[in-house]
């Protein structure tokens, strides 16, 4: 099992969540980030005032899934997130060793 987590651009969710959905996720938990990269952040006005804004916002899925699904998964999360600007985001896959469904107690594979 493997653990695959994306920073995201935040207007580029539905995107990604419907392109996961086509390759037969059942399943992800999405949370609001924030953070930075080669972006270093920005610096903006409001009201007059010029400030730096140096951690900028994100979204991060979490998606638990089979080993043999991870190729095709970083494959529709990059087709859908990329924009081809900077800050498109960064995908990473993390070994899984084990995962308990808690209602019934099922184990690895069968709890995904």
């Amino acid at each position: 099992m493997k653990m695959i987590s994306a920073i995201i651009k935040p207007f580029k969710l539905d995107d990604v969540r419907e392109a996961i959905a086509e390759v037969g996720v059942e399943g992800l938990t999405v949370s609001e980030v924030k953070g930075f990269g080669r972006q270093k952040g920005h610096t903006e006005l409001y009201r007059g005032a010029e400030y730096q804004v140096d951690f900028l916002p994100k979204v991060k899925l979490d998606i638990a899934t089979q080993e043999e699904n991870v190729d095709r998964l970083i494959e529709a999360i990059t087709g859908a997130a990329y924009t081809g600007k900077i800050g498109d985001g960064k995908i990473f896959v993390y070994d899984l060793s084990q995962a308990v469904r808690i209602r019934t107690g099922e184990l690895d594979n069968e709890a995904l």
